[in-house]
């Protein structure tokens, strides 16, 4: 089984907390004693594990950054629903809640979304495999265990995923600078996908033709639009404003 790597405090943490049997090799700064890493430490041996006590040139080599906070693990992959269909399916009565991105390619953007997903109850975070960035280690550490919560697709036609929700009465709303109405006049009671495109260059022309309607997000000061995950989560937690959380 291959193995994955994750690194600082959240993202390990949380698979301390949901599946501390898939961590396969557990490393740690030998020379960060702070309370922050005490009571680290201490999960860690309530959960059975034995750290690997490393220098900092070591954990730097292994995560590919210096921005590990002095924790790393290798880690079995947890196993997600194998489709959307499948996720759908086990949702039963519950209306979905789908974040879908279309062309977010930086990893801190697509961490940053999926800790948005997360925290707002959305179900699953879809995106295309071409021109998107995939769950890697930078991933998992801005995203602080969401990576690990969160469903995270990435599907070979956009387009056609989309015609999928719509079959199955999930209502696609796109955002746009442009749109008639804005994100406040949307109904996201029902089930619904929120699109959101790149920065910059926003949605594709074809996915937004994909679109069952076209929303903005209102924007009151001399900047044109937010960041991809600021806008996600204005978007996500409006939807759970309307479902009454």
């Amino acid at each position: 089984m291959s193995l994955k790597l994750l690194f600082g405090f959240h993202a390990v943490s949380v698979r301390l907390k949901v599946a501390p049997k898939s961590i396969r090799e557990l490393y740690v700064d030998a020379t960060r004693r702070d309370q922050r890493m005490r009571q680290f430490l201490a999960k860690a041996e309530e959960a059975g594990l034995e750290p690997i006590e490393v220098d900092d040139d070591r954990l730097q080599k292994l995560c590919g950054t210096h921005r590990h906070q002095g924790v790393a693990a290798r880690v079995e992959a947890l196993s997600q629903a194998r489709s959307i269909d499948d996720l759908l399916d086990e949702l039963g009565s519950e209306p979905p809640l789908l974040l879908v991105l279309d062309g977010v390619t930086d990893p801190h953007n697509l961490g940053a979304c999926l800790r948005v997903a997360d925290g707002a109850g959305a179900h699953a975070v879809i995106a295309p495999k071409d021109h998107a960035v995939g769950v890697n280690a930078t991933v998992a550490k801005v995203a602080s265990g969401a990576a690990e919560t969160v469903p995270y697709f990435m599907v070979t036609n956009l387009a056609r995923t989309l015609n999928d929700l719509k079959e199955r009465d999930i209502w696609v709303v796109g955002t746009s600078d442009d749109a008639p109405g804005n994100l406040y006049q949307a109904d996201f009671k029902r089930p619904t996908a929120l699109v959101l495109g790149a920065e910059g260059s926003g949605m594709r022309q074809l996915t937004r033709k994909h679109c069952d309607e076209l929303v903005s997000i209102p924007m009151m000061g001399a900047v044109e639009s937010l960041n991809v995950s600021v806008a996600s989560a204005v978007g996500l937690y409006e939807a759970r404003r309307q479902r009454g959380f």
